[in-house]
């Protein structure tokens, strides 16, 4: 990698932004690290690794091959899961650090040409016991501009001002091992990541754009008041 041009290693960082915000959604039983591969040629999982593209300002093709995928399927299919619905949060993390966009199809399909393809920055996914976990693959295919800026925002904007968009209220989060999550019954109660009264993340396709709190609106629905729009930089 170090021969990479300024053009490829910003790509290669956004892609190492991806990887990251991927693993710390991976439901393993223990927590995944994600670095760039080395010469180390990825493994037959390839094909047969659950893939989807985020659709944004730039075109996104993600792909996760797991060793353990088995073990991710049957666990989702004693929770009535598919292995591609397990999955899906941690690649939309992965794809909203592109920036705003939708997450396509999350399937089971053969990546290896994606694996293989020059344009794609690799990762390979390990646990802090050091044993490979898996791999990771982004490709982003950018968009070509012809229009000045403003007017490609303008006519993009004007294109997708009535599409909607899921606008989540994150009051906590916590990580459970797979065995807790099928304990689950009426009753129990799941110990969150912040204290009462903590502001909560207001999250628009997973990307967390202000904070708020929790109230009670008209007919008792629940609503959020927003207290702090944040930068992109926040």
């Amino acid at each position: 990698m170090s021969t990479a041009t300024p053009v490829e290693q910003s790509v290669v960082e956004a892609a190492s932004a991806a990887a990251h915000a991927l693993v710390e959604l991976v439901p393993t039983s223990t927590p995944l690290r994600a670095a760039l591969r080395g010469g180390a040629p990825v493994g037959p999982q390839a094909a047969r690794a659950v893939v989807a593209s985020y659709v944004g300002d730039s075109g996104t093709d993600l792909a996760l091959a797991l060793i353990d995928q088995d073990t991710l399927a049957d666990a989702s299919q004693e929770a009535a899961l598919d292995v591609t619905d397990v999955l899906r949060p941690a690649l939309e993390a992965a794809g909203s650090t592109t920036g705003v966009g939708v997450l396509g199809e999350v399937r089971v399909a053969d990546a290896t040409a994606l694996f293989e393809d020059p344009e794609s920055v690799v990762f390979e996914l390990f646990t802090d016991d050091g044993p490979t976990a898996g791999w990771f693959v982004v490709r982003t295919r950018r968009a070509l501009r012809s229009l000045p800026d403003e007017a490609v925002t303008g006519a993009r904007l004007a294109r997708i001002s009535n599409v909607e968009m899921r606008l989540s209220v994150i009051v906590g989060r916590t990580r459970m091992p797979v065995r807790d999550v099928l304990s689950l019954e009426p009753g129990a109660v799941v110990e969150l990541d912040r204290s009462a009264g903590a502001p909560a993340d207001v999250q628009l396709n997973g990307r967390t754009i202000a904070k708020g709190e929790v109230v009670v609106v008209d007919g008792g629905d629940y609503g959020v008041r927003i207290t702090k729009i944040l930068d992109a930089d926040d």
